[in-house]
């Protein structure tokens, strides 16, 4: 856990919120990288939209969570939002290269 003092106004909580909100953007922009570029190695729409994949990857967000101390339903929420947002884009990726093959 952090050490150091908490906020001390609604201010100051909405500052580090935006914050952090700033280096997610940043996150989820090189995570879209990836997807871009998964979409390439991938067969069919099947292979994109990978269901055993997917609970792998929210089992893993939920042990982290808990780890981290977040609730595990608010990373299985988050992530399945994620997840299920990153495979639209994804398909789309995909039946771009499709059509350039």
């Amino acid at each position: 856990m952090r050490s150091e003092p908490g906020p001390t106004s609604l201010a100051e909580v909405r500052a580090h919120i935006d914050a952090l909100d700033a280096e997610l953007v940043d996150l989820l922009a090189r995570r879209q990288e990836l997807v871009r570029a998964a979409a390439g190695f991938k067969a069919d729409e099947q292979a994109v939209r990978a269901p055993d994949r997917v609970e792998r990857v929210v089992r893993a967000a939920r042990v982290r969570a808990e780890t981290a101390g977040l609730a595990p339903e608010v990373a299985e929420a988050v992530w399945r939002a994620m997840i299920a947002a990153f495979i639209d884009l994804e398909l789309t990726e995909h039946h771009k290269l499709g059509d350039q093959r």
